[in-house]
């Protein structure tokens, strides 16, 4: 709220500090959704960090800071409506179809019964996708464990699910 600026970073996060409601509250007035006006004050406080030190002593900061605050909302509309998807009239084929409801079940209650290793190589391999070597970070195990708890872990599913297998 501060009618001059200076160059150093002590005012800039006094300045900052004391203009941040104001500013969050224009930007949601501008664009009526509070994730997007805190997006628009965040931006608008690192582009005017970044002009901070060009800025003289005869800024009327709070009049920049509300000109770079429209520019940024403006900018964001303009990038909203480029990313804008489009409809089409009707869906693309489904090239596999959805699994029945009682497979999906089994084979929940077969990842159950493997051991903990084993389960979450297979999950984090097969079900969240991961790479070989993403899985063994979240792991906090080498490749080649990975290899072998999945590999393990597919071949008791493989006879959990398959038909001559008993439950008991």
């Amino acid at each position: 709220m501060r009618p001059t600026a200076s160059v150093t970073d002590d005012e800039f996060l006094r300045y900052a500090t004391e203009s941040t409601a104001t500013i969050r509250r224009t930007a949601y007035r501008l664009c009526r959704d509070e994730h997007t006006a805190d997006d628009l004050t965040q931006t608008t406080l690192a582009k005017l960090f970044t002009a901070w030190p060009r800025l003289g002593q005869d800024v009327n900061l709070d009049a920049y800071a509300r000109k770079v605050l429209v520019r940024t909302a403006i900018d964001e509309h303009r990038r909203r409506l480029r990313r804008h998807e489009t409809t089409v009239g009707e869906l693309p084929p489904v090239p596999v179809p959805p699994a029945a409801v009682e497979n999906v079940l089994d084979v929940r209650a077969a990842l159950v019964r493997l051991p903990p290793g084993q389960r979450a190589a297979v999950v984090l391999r097969y079900c969240a996708d991961l790479t070989l070597a993403e899985t063994a970070r979240h792991l906090n195990c080498a490749e080649g464990t990975v290899k072998s708890q999945a590999a393990k872990g597919l071949a008791a599913l493989r006879e959990f699910l398959s038909p001559h297998h008993s439950t008991a």
